[in-house]
C-alpha cells in the first residue's frame, strides 16, 4: 500500500531544496528551524504561523530577488508533456503568438472537457481574461489566476467579497488563513503561486522570464494578478 500523500511535507521538501539551490546551507538551516514537526496532521494555526516566521527568516537572510527565486521554485508545475507540443510550434514558428493561442485553447479544453463547467460560466471566465495563457500586451503577459477548481460554481455564486477571496486561491494555507483569523501570509509567499506560470513560459521558450505579483487575495485583492515579462526578442 502507498504512503498517503501528505502536502505540507511535500511542499517543504521543495522549499528546503530551493533555499539550498539559491540560497545555500546555513541559509536553509536557519530558516527550516522546526519545519520538521509539521504535516498534514498539524493544526492550521500552526503551519501557518511557522510559513510567516519562515518567511521572515528568509528575508532577514537574502535579498528580494533571491527570495523570489526561492519561492518562485517551489510552485506546482504545470505539466510538461501538455507543454510539449506548444513549445515544440514555437521552436518550429518563433512566433510568441502563435504559442500564446495555443495556451489559450488548450486552457478553454480545461474548462469544458476537464472541469464540466457550462457554457455561460466558460463565458464568463473567459470575458473576465481570467486563463492560464493570460492576456499579451507586448512582451508582457497579464495572468489572472482562476478560482480553485473544487470552488469554482461556489465562487460565482456567493456575493460575499470575503468568502470569494478565502475561497479563491490554489494553496491551502493561503485559504486557511483567510478562512480563519490567523495571521495573513506576507506577499512574497504568493511568488509560489507565480511560479506556476513562470515555469509554463520558461518550458516553451526554454529561456528565464521574470514575474511579478501584481494582486492577490492575501493583500486583500479580489483576484491573483501575475505580471510574466517575456523576452524582448522572444
Amino acid at each position: 500500500m502507498t504512503e498517503e500523500f501528505d502536502f505540507e511535507k511535500y511542499w517543504l521538501n521543495k522549499f528546503s531544496n530551493c533555499l539550498d539551490e539559491v540560497a545555500g546551507e546555513e541559509v536553509r538551516k536557519d530558516v527550516m528551524v522546526g519545519s520538521e514537526k509539521l504535516s498534514d496532521a498539524s493544526s492550521r494555526e500552526e503551519v501557518i504561523n511557522w510559513s510567516n516566521q519562515a518567511m521572515e527568516r528568509l528575508g532577514s537572510l537574502v535579498d528580494e530577488e533571491k527570495q523570489i527565486d526561492i519561492m518562485t521554485g517551489c510552485a506546482c508545475n504545470y505539466s510538461k508533456s501538455q507543454l510539449q507540443e506548444i513549445r515544440e510550434k514555437y521552436e518550429q514558428t518563433k512566433d510568441i503568438n502563435v504559442a500564446h493561442r495555443m495556451l489559450q485553447q488548450q486552457f478553454e479544453s480545461l474548462l469544458k472537457d476537464t472541469l464540466k463547467l457550462n457554457e455561460d460560466l466558460i463565458k464568463k471566465i473567459i470575458k473576465k481574461g481570467w486563463s492560464t495563457a493570460g492576456v499579451k500586451e507586448g512582451n508582457v503577459i497579464i495572468a489572472t489566476k482562476i478560482p480553485k477548481s473544487a470552488y469554482i460554481k461556489q465562487y460565482f455564486e456567493t456575493t460575499d467579497p470575503d468568502e470569494k477571496r478565502a475561497i479563491y486561491c490554489h494553496c491551502p494555507r493561503v485559504r486557511d488563513a483567510l478562512k480563519s483569523s490567523i495571521e495573513n501570509l506576507p506577499e512574497i509567499y504568493c511568488y509560489c503561486g507565480a511560479g506556476f506560470f513562470k515555469g509554463i513560459w520558461e518550458e516553451i521558450l526554454q529561456r528565464s522570464v521574470k514575474v511579478k505579483v501584481l494582486e492577490s487575495v492575501m493583500k486583500g485583492d479580489e483576484v491573483c494578478k501575475i505580471a510574466i515579462y517575456l523576452p524582448l526578442d522572444a
